[in-house]
């Protein structure tokens, strides 16, 4: 079997297999003790610039597991701290920047990424492919839209009042600052890419905070930017975001072979609305690991059903692994989905 034979990429490229692939979203962190030890006393940036720890995380669900891929141990972040931005992601918050962008001028701190910038990336990427054998590796990075709104705001924030406030205001420098981030993200993406990884996705926590028209005209040229930096490659794109229901066939056309469906909308809306160009990726409520499996098993059973519609499906949360999910439980819904789809 070659990586471009596995369930995985096959199922990103619309074509047939023998059962639906299923990986998670965050699979690999705080829901597993052997991921807490091994980062035990190690920041989060630290643990995903050093290669022997980003190896050894992204390996653990799998070992655990038996998911259908790997997901790159990284942070959304990680590549504009790579061009200098001075942030840290403090536990219980997340990234914080010291300094936020928000005039012209600051945007002279945020210098394009190059390779040799994040060398310790290639060699993660190459170690885990050499490890992973027959199980795909998919490469990530955070969206242009999401990175703004961090920069922007100085860190996490329900109502992204300076993010719109600088994207309405002054739509230049939005543009410009978007097309920076589209530079790096795509980079970081194509880093990886070219590194060994089978498939990619660019994954957009916030962009749901925008209605269809103004995602359209803000946020998708440059989703699209960073997803065409990996468009020779052969390697096929994932695009995800929170809060998406609406912007699903904007978020297809931005240059996806793959749409990630949160778990606010059904499998069958996402397919009727996105159409038959697009595998989906999806989608079950991450709360709903914490069920009574009885309801739990009967609801993983409707989305794989749902799924069989869709051109490709490759099954996942709705968003990521909650920290106090019981790992037992995932390793029964991974089990669940290869049997259950299989037949």
């Amino acid at each position: 079997m070659t990586l471009d034979s596995s369930a995985l990429v096959r199922a990103a490229r619309r074509q047939p297999v023998d059962h639906t692939p299923v990986w998670f979203m965050r699979q690999a962190g705080r829901s597993l003790p052997e991921y807490r030890k091994v980062r035990e006393g190690t920041g989060m940036l630290e643990s995903c610039r050093r290669p022997d720890l980003v190896t050894e995380i992204t390996l653990q669900p799998v070992r655990r597991h038996h998911v259908d891929a790997a997901i790159f141990f990284s942070d959304i972040v990680v590549p504009i701290a790579a061009v200098g931005v001075d942030l840290d992601i403090t536990p219980g918050v997340g990234p914080v920047i010291a300094e936020p962008i928000r005039t012209r001028a600051d945007l002279d701190r945020l210098p394009e990424l190059t390779p040799d910038a994040v060398p310790d990336i290639t060699e993660s990427v190459r170690l885990l492919v050499a490890e992973l054998g027959e199980t795909p590796l998919i490469g990530f990075a955070g969206a242009p839209f999401t990175l703004a709104s961090y920069l922007v705001e100085g860190g996490p924030s329900k109502n992204h009042e300076h993010t719109k406030a600088l994207m309405y205001g002054d739509p230049q420098l939005w543009h410009d600052l978007c097309a920076r981030l589209a530079q790096i993200s795509g980079a970081f993406l194509r880093v990886q890419a070219e590194a060994g990884a089978s498939a990619v996705q660019l994954f957009d926590s916030w962009v749901g905070a925008l209605p269809r028209r103004d995602y359209e005209r803000f946020v998708q040229p440059h989703s699209a930017a960073a997803l065409a930096a990996v468009a020779d490659l052969d390697v096929p794109r994932i695009h995800f975001g929170v809060g998406t229901g609406e912007l699903l066939p904007s978020m297809g056309a931005a240059g996806a072979d793959v749409v990630g469906v949160d778990f606010r909308v059904s499998l069958t809306d996402a397919v009727a609305r996105l159409g038959e160009g697009y595998a989906v990726q999806g989608n079950l409520d991450p709360a709903l690991l914490f069920a009574p499996w009885e309801a739990l098993e009967a609801r993983v059973k409707e989305i794989l059903d749902e799924g069989r519609a869709a051109p490709g499906h490759i099954f996942n949360l709705g968003h990521g692994v909650l920290p106090s999910t019981d790992p037992d439980v995932i390793t029964r819904v991974v089990e669940l989905v290869h049997s259950y789809s299989a037949r």
